[in-house]
Formats: C-alpha cells, sequence, structure tokens
C-alpha cells in the first residue's frame, strides 16, 4: 500500500496573513474571521509558522485544504489577549526557561477531514518547533469542536486545563505536547514542502 505524500507551503509573514484571511473565508467552523492585518499584528516581531497543506482536484487544480498558524508564546506578553491566555496557563504550564508554542489559527475543510491534512501540518510544525528549541506545544480551543478535540487526541496532545462555562460547548479546553526529537519518531506522514 503507497502512503500518501501531502503537498505543504510555508509562508512568510504578509503573503501567509493574506492567504490565511482569505481561506478562512471557506472553513465555516468560526464565528468570526481573522484578517491579514489582525495576523501581521500578532506575528510581528515573534517566532512563527504560517504553513498550508493543498490538494488536486480531478481536474488537475490545486486548492488549499488545511492550514495551521503558530507563534512564540512568552512569560511576559503586551497585547492584552496573550497577556490573558499566559495567566490562564499559571501552574499548568512552566514558562520560566522554556520556548512555549502557540497554536493559534488552524482548521481542515469538512470535505477533506479524516484524509491527514491536519497531521501533516501538525508534524511539519513539530520539526519546525523542534529545530527551533520549542519546549512544548499548547493549543485553546472550545469544548464544540469535537473534531479538533479528537484530532488532537490522535496526535497525542494532552487535556492541561478545562475552563468550564454557562454553556458547556462553550467551556474552554487547553492542551499541550512536550516537544523534542522523540515526539518526531512517531511521524507517520510523507511531506513535501515548499516556500513561497
Amino acid at each position: 500500500m503507497s502512503r500518501v505524500e501531502y503537498l505543504i507551503r510555508e509562508y512568510p509573514l504578509q503573503q501567509g496573513a493574506l492567504e490565511i484571511a482569505y481561506i478562512e473565508e471557506f472553513f465555516n467552523d468560526f464565528p468570526v474571521r481573522k484578517t491579514a492585518p489582525e495576523i501581521m499584528e500578532r506575528l510581528e516581531g515573534r517566532e512563527f509558522q504560517i504553513l498550508m497543506a493543498e490538494s488536486r482536484l480531478d481536474d488537475g487544480t490545486m486548492v488549499p485544504v488545511s492550514y495551521k498558524v503558530s507563534h512564540e508564546l512568552r512569560a511576559e506578553e503586551t497585547d492584552p489577549k496573550l497577556f490573558d491566555l499566559v495567566d490562564r496557563l499559571q501552574g499548568v504550564v512552566e514558562f520560566d526557561g522554556r520556548r512555549i508554542l502557540y497554536n493559534w489559527l488552524g482548521a481542515t475543510r469538512r470535505d477533506w477531514r479524516g484524509q491527514g491534512h491536519f497531521r501533516a501540518l501538525t508534524e511539519e510544525q513539530e520539526v519546525w518547533a523542534v529545530g527551533m528549541g520549542f519546549d512544548e506545544a499548547v493549543v485553546k480551543t472550545k469544548n464544540r469542536y469535537y473534531d479538533m478535540r479528537g484530532t488532537l487526541d490522535n496526535l497525542q496532545f494532552d487535556v492541561i486545563k478545562l475552563e468550564p462555562a454557562t454553556q458547556t460547548l462553550d467551556s474552554k479546553v487547553y492542551l499541550s505536547k512536550r516537544l523534542g526529537t522523540f515526539v518526531l519518531d512517531a511521524h507517520r506522514s510523507r511531506r513535501q514542502v515548499t516556500r513561497a
């Protein structure tokens, strides 16, 4: 049985921000979509990675099917949203002397789910993160996103915190994964990566 080779494109800041803002129009899970200026403002001046998986349609056209945006999260953040996130992670994530990677944005188009694209993006991200010296990856989701929670479980992310909400589906779930070369040994996808 031949293994699928996933096509992944890594983007620099400005082009990546434009691509992500555009592609979010095709992902209906999130009520509020990020704009290119928002994405650029968040990522400017910090380590980040913007990845997009592409797939070929029957007519040969290449289309984006999954994406992932991650960035460095520091103990001392000045951005109010990131300051709040770090505060919520106190007691469950150790920042002192460690590099933390935050999985900020990511999704797969409904019609391409279950085909391994997000796994391939995550594995590529882990190669980059380990090479950059990150010690841990952290992600936040909501209880309502069952598909995402299942995917993160399959990728061996551990639940580190649950913030209950009035509506159970709106409860926030925080997950993390320790990083190191041992993580790379568990990778299963074959990837072809190009830099835009």
